[in-house]
């Protein structure tokens, strides 16, 4: 179960269950998991007044000046985690970061998506998203060696990785996080699990969980679980196709029964919107230099900027698993990778869709044919446009762009130029492995 409405509900859950220690979480500008732990014998004054800390010494929050920021638990993503952890009973509770003075913090992530999501209730919406995320297990984090060479909807019983992804599903659901299925990806010792689509915020804190979950899972067997989009040359990256919705008054705003592809004219407006914003929020849902390794034609990575229905070498699909069930009406986001930030990532995504459906955006026609088999002359003939090549070519899109400027607001704004930039300088300067088997003997 995940969620309780009062703290006193909390802490009876807490006294109940043994629970000695709380972990309060938030999130850095990055998308990389922050908390304290916090004693039972503390933790009922904090369900009220917060816990302070030092916000300098948080990646993309505050100056050292003004550092005093508070952590307000969030009691709707209160989780008791069925499983010991060293021996202890353990909760869990995400943060809404705050300053003193009790206003929201411009630099959570998790408020500018609480932010944009408002903005689209306000309008009478609802968003529901739904990621496909993948990830791989290594023998350990020091190299990506393999555990097994599986291939795609692989399953044998005795592989121990079938055994580690059935582990975490069930942890994923004792924990109350529902699943939709698990299997094996395409790469060796990748695999998948889906979860079942929630409204943005709570899936955001889903996927928070579900990274966690999966990489104590694994270490608890001895092995590595990472969501980098690309650990080995020459396989599939890992992705999170990112399915997404929109309802209104209890119905799905993207379902049109008497329209011939089954979308409403909000569902078109809002894929176009995707589809003309995408280069200046790529930073956002693939925001690594090692997120560019995956994005390259020949390994499944959808590149081309275009949408088609059963295409899965387009960048939007519409998927056609249910066609013409109205609550089952979607769209699919194929280029996002699970090392993104979930909150910003959903934030910037439902920004561009309805940025369509405010301007009205005219959507082009599906492209159902396999872009990857087509050769320039055809792809420019089709006005089919490319994700942008790198982290730095990402990074001059997103400066540019007054729509991801407003949606995450200055400080986050500013903030991801500094750091991307500072990340692609030390790239750009680094002597690699390939640099030195290529020319070392030869120059």
């Amino acid at each position: 179960m995940i969620g309780v409405k009062s703290a006193d509900e909390a802490m009876k859950i807490i006294d109940d269950k043994g629970i000695k220690y709380i972990r309060l979480w938030f999130t850095d500008v990055l998308g990389v998991l922050k908390g304290m732990t916090i004693t039972r014998s503390e933790i009922e004054h904090i369900f009220t007044h917060g816990q302070g800390f030092d916000g300098s010494s948080i990646e993309g929050f505050v100056r050292i000046e003004e550092s005093d920021l508070m952590a307000h638990p969030d009691l709707s993503t209160f989780a008791v985690f069925p499983w010991p952890i060293n021996d202890e009973k353990i909760a869990s509770v995400f943060c809404d970061i705050k300053t003193p003075h009790g206003e929201p913090y411009v630099g959570d992530s998790r408020y500018v998506l609480r932010r944009m999501v408002d903005r689209l209730k306000a309008e009478g919406y609802t968003a529901y998203m739904g990621p496909e995320i993948e990830y791989f297990y290594f023998k350990n984090s020091s190299k990506p060696e393999p555990v097994e060479y599986g291939g795609y909807f692989e399953y044998s019983t005795v592989d121990e990785t079938t055994r580690l992804r059935k582990g975490a599903v069930g942890a994923l659901e004792d924990i109350g996080i529902p699943v939709e299925c698990s299997h094996h990806e395409v790469a060796p010792s990748q695999h998948e699990i889906d979860l079942k689509y929630q409204d943005a915020l709570r899936m955001a804190d889903y996927a928070m969980m579900y990274r966690i979950i999966v990489k104590e899972q694994a270490l608890a067997h001895g092995y590595y679980a990472t969501f980098m989009p690309k650990p080995i040359f020459g396989v599939n990256g890992s992705g999170m196709h990112t399915h997404q919705s929109l309802f209104k008054d209890g119905r799905n705003a993207f379902y049109d029964a008497s329209d011939k592809y089954r979308l409403s004219d909000i569902a078109k407006r809002y894929i176009a919107g995707i589809l003309v914003h995408i280069k200046e929020f790529t930073l956002i849902t693939n925001q690594w230099v090692n997120s560019y390794k995956r994005l390259v034609p020949g390994y499944e990575a959808p590149v081309y900027i275009s949408w088609g229905r059963r295409n899965r070498s387009s960048l939007v699909r519409v998927p056609m698993y249910q066609l013409g069930r109205e609550s089952s009406t979607r769209i699919e986001v194929r280029s996002p990778d699970p090392a993104c930030n979930p909150y910003l990532a959903f934030a910037v995504m439902l920004a561009a869709g309805y940025e369509g459906i405010k301007k009205g955006y005219p959507l082009p026609e599906p492209v159902e044919e396999n872009i990857f088999e087509m050769d320039s002359r055809q792809l420019k003939r089709k006005k089919i446009d490319t994700l942008p090549g790198s982290l730095m070519e990402s990074l001059n899109f997103f400066k540019k762009s007054d729509l991801m400027r407003e949606t995450l607001c200055d400080h986050i704004f500013e903030t991801l130029i500094s750091n991307k930039m500072v990340e692609w300088d030390n790239f750009r300067t680094a002597v690699t492995d390939y640099e030195i088997k290529s020319y070392l003997g030869t120059l």
